[in-house]
Parts: C-alpha cells; sequence; structure tokens
C-alpha cells in the first residue's frame, strides 16, 4: 500500500488535513511541556512510534517492535490544548520489515480554527514472533 498524502504544509498558514481518519488523535496536557512551555519532543516521538505502530501492528498480524526512526521533522512547535492528529500508513513492506510514514496535524485556536504541520517521520518496525525472534511479514490477503 503506498501511502498518498496530500496536505502539505510551511510556515503558519492553516493546511487541510489528509482526506481520511487519523490513526491516533490526542490533546497534549501541561504535564507535556518543557521548560520553553512547548509540548515535549520525546512526547511527540512517543505518540508518532505508536501511531506508527498501529498500522504495521495490523499488516504483521501480530507482535512487532521499532527497529529504526528513518527521519524525523519538528516542523512546528505543538502547545497544550491542540488537538494533535497523527495519520500513519505503510510505504514499504520487505521480508522481515515494514516502514509506516506518520505526518502529524495540530487544530489549534479554537475561536478562530487553524490547523498546521507540526511533524513528519517515517519509521521501520520489524516482525517478531513470540520468543522475540524476527519472523516473515505475512503475505497481503
Amino acid at each position: 500500500m503506498i501511502c498518498h498524502m496530500s496536505a502539505t504544509a510551511g510556515g503558519h498558514e492553516g493546511v487541510r488535513m489528509p482526506g481520511r481518519e487519523p490513526v491516533l488523535r490526542v490533546m497534549p496536557m501541561p504535564a507535556d511541556v518543557n521548560p520553553s512551555g512547548d509540548i515535549s519532543g520525546g512526547w511527540v516521538m512517543a505518540q508518532v512510534d505508536i501511531a506508527g505502530a498501529i498500522p504495521a501492528m495490523r499488516r504483521a498480524r501480530g507482535r512487532i517492535a521499532t527497529v529504526s526512526v528513518n527521519s524525523f521533522l519538528f516542523k512546528q512547535p505543538i502547545s497544550v490544548g491542540d488537538v494533535v492528529s497523527f495519520y500513519a500508513c505503510i510505504v514499504k513492506v520487505g521480508r522481515t520489515s515494514i516502514t509506516v510514514d506518520v505526518q502529524v496535524y495540530a487544530e489549534r485556536n479554537p475561536a478562530h480554527p487553524i490547523v498546521v504541520k507540526v511533524t513528519e517521520a517515517t519509521l521501520t518496525y520489524v516482525c517478531l514472533n513470540a520468543d522475540g525472534s524476527k519472523r516473515d511479514v505475512p503475505s497481503a490477503e
């Protein structure tokens, strides 16, 4: 399955989110901020990993583990109260691995809503057996 993302963003202008349901949607809280008052990059990375794992687990039909973060770009900060949507899709399937593209958008300013692209990343997951050894990705149905 090839990932088709129709939305692009730059600067602070509003953008359109992809025309499909996100795999994850969450609102960060004050406990998630860094000393500068923005949402911590570590919090964002953890959520991206969870979002990317969802389609990978479905495709693997079982246990997976993150094997690499191939790219990770923070485009804009995330603030407390933003509604953050994570869109993830599989971009490559190897013999034992699944690579997923994750695009992250924030909806902010409820009085005058705006959507901004805040993060994009590519992660690779490996399929695992119950004992933790690698296994082949099942054939697509």
